[in-house]
């Protein structure tokens, strides 16, 4: 492509150009392309900051407080891609920090996450980014994976459709870009681990959500640290090309996962990766001298250049009416709406009876004293601090929001097992908050180059004293670390809670028998060492900003207690897959989580979809008939439900279906909806439920692996009050 001699042509004339019918969006961007020169349409593939000025702005200042711009072009009027990070809110300034993934999965509720999408979509766009990176849906085979925060469930089926429920909101505003492709669910090892994983169980398994989601029209994917089947992920061409492309039809752009996505750049180009994040780095480095010795050619360059600049212009025209004032970030809305979604997501585990009654809700008209306990309870711990940290003004504690819930009553407090255990004895109900914090799990930063030192050679050379000091940094040989902390986060190394906390549960209880424990973390506990010693256990999430009203609003029963886990726990850390989070190789199969325990014939502790209610629910009359009788996309399920309690509530139909065959999960997730229900009242539900989940990959195509179906509709997987019908495919 040669550099145009017409008048110049700038991005606002390319989008007036489509706007009046003149030109195509892609005539457009062919015609805006043909005006860059050499050095400009290679500077659309990565970022236009140098590499050790932007890492040290991270070091000593903090992550993304602006968008990390990408390819813009003054002389065109080219505003790049504008990034900003994810998932619990908006990274950039003090936006508001929405409940983790986890949490919003435990809603089960996709009009409540699209609500979120809308609320981020402003805030960033407000704050001057395009582009959100905030759409996470990696599977967790393991629950000790460090990120599992960011992520939304153990299934595919919940992960792609609150991934999709999130990037069209979002994309009302600005691009969303999906993320880790693929198979990125180990912290402390994803620089160096391949992950292999045989051709059926990756499709039907770990890219099931990245293809609904790419089909539901993901403006950009983010490419995974970790290599798959020998070939890193960032060039990897099965995953970016012949699946991505080629079979899923995405005419998006992909981007790296930031400076140690990729490790040959010219490769990288040919095989799909458009944008190198976020600075100026290995293609900078190589680029040049890979065109001159032919060993990539301009045509590759041009065709990822054409990517991003369409992507560009078609948001820019789409979203052209969305101009939010600064005003909205952490406005009095999206404040509120962070409330109700952290009380929507918080899942009663354990509500026993105490004097005939359930310990909660509590009655709020009648305590006086109560105790709230824990080295978590008045802190702000709304998740890790690595990329997915969002630094909202203030946190609303679980201490504090007790305190406001409670204006008459004498809430008391204390940190100290000694102390706890003098008030335990002094007050009607403890609040005991345990669990972790970003210490404990979250994204593994620093130091990258310790134990890895093949990862030098995607840095640039540092030229300067201050480059060198920042490589120390990196080679953890440095004392000056900056705000981030050298091995904080990563993957978990137990399962159960820390020890002080599982004694400090044991000593309130002894003097307590009104004790609540509130669990704070992103992905299973194990809780058989002290969950008899307690009437009722409450998963409370790392919930936000305004996580402790909604945690007061739950245990008052101002909000029905409606979250339901999105992934199951066990008793034993025996009855998960093997993991080990410093491995350089590791095979992936199709059985973790609940399907594991399925297989083996245990019993889970709390089973996938679990979760109590302060009333009670009967489901029956279900039917199941086929929309389309030539599709194998989807059924139409129909059932009554009835709140057979006395106050109004919240029911998560869960639909299953279970397809009798070998070396196949017993049952599988097809669909799910919240049923809003008065107590003493009924209602009849319809719900569209995906036969995807039964669908089988073999030699390029999708077919039914069953010729019936049984179709379960229930409170949890394998619920044993669950009603059901047979359906014929």
């Amino acid at each position: 492509m040669s550099l145009s001699t017409e008048q110049t042509f700038s991005f606002s004339d390319a989008i007036a150009s489509v706007k009046s019918g003149q030109l195509s969006l892609t005539q457009a961007t062919e015609k805006l392309l043909s005006q860059l020169n050499g050095e400009e349409r290679l500077s659309l593939l990565d970022g236009d900051v140098e590499f050790w000025d932007g890492l040290r702005s991270i070091l000593w200042n903090r992550y993304n407080p602006t968008p990390y711009v990408h390819g813009a072009i003054q002389r065109l009027e080219i505003p790049g891609i504008r990034f900003t990070d994810g998932p619990r809110g908006v990274v950039l300034g003090n936006s508001t920090a929405f409940p983790v993934s986890m949490a919003r999965g435990a809603t089960w509720d996709l009009d409540l996450e699209r609500r979120v999408g809308h609320a981020i979509g402003l805030e960033a766009k407000a704050q001057g980014a395009n582009y959100f990176a905030g759409v996470c849906v990696n599977l967790p085979r393991h629950p000790a994976w460090g990120r599992i925060q960011e992520t939304y469930s153990e299934d595919p089926l919940l992960l792609g459709e609150f991934g999709l429920a999130l990037t069209q909101s979002v994309q009302k505003h600005v691009m969303a870009c999906v993320k880790h492709y693929a198979l990125n669910s180990m912290e402390n090892a994803r620089f160096r681990v391949d992950v292999e994983v045989s051709e059926p169980v990756l499709h039907e398994v770990y890219l099931a959500h990245f293809r609904r989601i790419v089909e539901g029209g993901v403006a950009a994917v983010m490419s995974a640290y970790n290599s798959v089947n020998g070939e890193w992920a960032g060039q990897n061409k099965h995953l970016l090309t012949e699946i991505l492309r080629d079979q899923w039809g995405f005419d998006g752009l992909v981007m790296s996962d930031f400076i140690f996505g990729l490790r040959n750049a010219p490769l990288s180009v040919q095989n799909g990766l458009d944008i190198e994040a976020p600075f100026r780095q290995q293609r900078r480095m190589h680029l040049e001298k890979a065109l001159k010795e032919k060993n990539l050619e301009w045509k590759d360059v041009d065709r990822a250049g054409e990517r991003i600049l369409r992507k560009q212009l078609q948001f820019a025209i789409s979203t052209e009416d969305s101009q939010p004032a600064l005003d909205v970030v952490f406005c009095k809305e999206h404040r509120a709406l962070a409330r109700e979604v952290a009380g929507r997501s918080m899942v009663l585990l354990k509500n026993d009876l105490i004097n005939g009654s359930p310990i909660l809700p509590l009655e709020s008209g009648t305590l006086k004293r109560i105790a709230v306990v824990g080295r978590l309870a008045d802190i702000a711990n709304t998740g890790d601090k690595g990329s997915s940290q969002v630094y909202p003004p203030e946190v609303v504690t679980p201490l504090a929001g007790i305190r406001a819930a409670l204006p008459n009553a004498e809430v008391l407090f204390a940190d100290s097992t000694e102390k706890a255990e003098e008030l335990a004895a002094q007050v009607e109900v403890v609040i005991c908050v345990a669990g972790y914090t970003y210490v404990e799990e979250g994204e593994y930063v620093i130091p990258a180059l310790q134990g890895n030192p093949s990862l030098r050679a995607v840095l640039p050379p540092p030229k300067t004293d201050e480059d060198r000091e920042t490589l120390a940094i990196l080679e953890g040989k440095s004392k000056n670390s900056g705000d981030i902390t050298a091995g904080a986060g990563g993957d978990r190394v137990s399962l159960r809670l820390l020890e002080e906390d599982e004694k400090l549960i044991a000593a309130v209880a002894a003097r307590n028998s009104n004790t609540v424990v509130s669990i704070v973390t992103a992905g299973a506990v194990i809780v058989e060492a002290w969950k008899d010693k307690v009437p009722a256990i409450l998963m409370s999430w790392y919930s936000g900003s305004e996580g402790g009203h909604a945690f007061a609003d739950v245990l008052l029963g101002k909000v029905d207690a409606s979250g339901r886990l999105p992934f199951s726990i066990p008793t034993d850390e025996a009855h998960l897959p093997f993991f080990e989070r410093d491995a350089t190789e590791i095979y992936y199969s199709q059985w973790y989580g609940q399907h594991l325990l399925d297989k083996l014939g245990v019993d889970a502790a709390y089973p996938f979809g679990f979760g109590l209610s302060y009333t009670t629910w009967k489901v029956e009359g279900v039917t199941a008939a086929r929309k389309d009788p030539s599709s194998i996309e989807t059924i139409q399920v129909s059932f009554q439900v009835t709140n057979t309690g006395s106050r109004a509530g919240r029911f998560i139909a869960e639909v299953y279906g279970l397809a009798g065959v070998d070396e196949f999960p017993k049952r599988v997730l097809l669909g799910f909806t919240p049923v809003d229900v008065d107590g003493g009242q009924g209602a009849r539900v319809n719900v569209e439920v995906s036969l995807r989940p039964v669908q089988q990959w073999s030699s390029g195509s999708w077919s039914l692996r069953t010729k019936t179906l049984r179709i379960e509709v229930a409170r949890f997987a394998g619920d044993e009050d669950r009603a059901e019908t047979t359906i014929s495919l």
